[in-house]
């Protein structure tokens, strides 16, 4: 055998789908019906209140474990340590697995250097893909044990010590859940990212982040690159709405951005 080179006869029979939830009736059956050639499925709930767990339970492969939500990184990590196979696949409740990608997996060539792959994704607004995204490739099939967590803002960031390529075919972000949901976890979001912001070094921010401290612009820079750079406007009313979406992301970030720097001037003038 070459050297670096492993055998990868039914590679799909060496991953464990790695799924958290929280209240996902509107999507979890669509990802479940994805992944049913997974041998096990490990799903983190978070005490949901809605039908997600009777929908779960249709799926005898689903391994369910319930642990109060503290942060993605230690949800994530927690659910790390449930996986016994050789590779984990993380997925979202609301991510979309396409048969395209499924294939392109299995057609992996064993590479003892390789401890992850990078796939891309199309975001969906009431099922439409999207020409384009500001969602970045995630590293989302990985082997189990070359990796952990860590928090980065109001999300989480995978890190492992091999190569990491990227694969070809996509995972569709499909989030079906009703607006009012999707309101209060921006706003939930957003006070964790507020905290990112203003507690890491200028120099250490990304470029995006170092405009969104902006605050004025950022909203019109991130409309004008989802519609324009991104092609949103030819996705007709649906690349509108997801444009509009980020924007009010932005801008409610922007508010608690202005909203936290003159709550600290204010305790500083106090204590003059």
């Amino acid at each position: 055998m070459i050297k670096n080179q492993e055998s990868n006869k039914d590679i799909l029979t060496k991953i464990t789908p790695l799924i958290l939830t929280y209240n996902e009736a509107p999507n979890i059956e669509r990802t479940l019906k994805q992944l049913t050639w997974a041998q096990q499925i490990i799903i983190i709930d978070s005490y949901s209140k809605d039908e997600t767990l009777e929908i779960i339970k249709n799926y005898p492969q689903v391994k369910l474990f319930q642990r109060e939500f503290d942060t993605h990184a230690s949800q994530w990590n927690y659910g790390l340590k449930k996986v016994a196979s050789e590779w984990v696949l993380s997925l979202d409740a609301d991510y979309f697995v396409t048969d395209e990608l499924i294939a392109e997996i299995k057609e992996i060539k064993g590479d003892r250097s390789i401890d992850g792959y990078f796939i891309p994704f199309k975001y969906c607004v009431f099922g439409k893909p999207l020409r384009g995204t500001i969602l970045p490739p995630r590293q989302a099939l990985f082997r189990q044990e070359n990796s952990i967590y860590i928090d980065d803002g109001h999300t989480q960031l995978l890190q492992i010590k091999g190569k990491s390529p990227t694969l070809s075919n996509y995972i569709y972000h499909d989030d079906r859940k009703p607006l009012s949901r999707w309101l209060w976890a921006q706003d939930r979001y957003m006070k964790i990212e507020v905290k990112k912001l203003l507690e890491t070094p200028k120099n250490e921010l990304s470029f995006g982040d170092q405009i969104r401290l902006q605050k004025v612009i950022a909203p019109f820079i991130i409309i004008f690159y989802c519609l324009i750079l991104k092609g949103g406007i030819l996705d007709g009313w649906h690349g509108w709405y997801y444009a509009f979406q980020r924007m009010f992301a932005e801008i409610l970030l922007s508010i608690r951005l202005i909203e936290k720097e003159q709550l600290e001037t204010n305790e500083r003038n106090k204590n003059f």
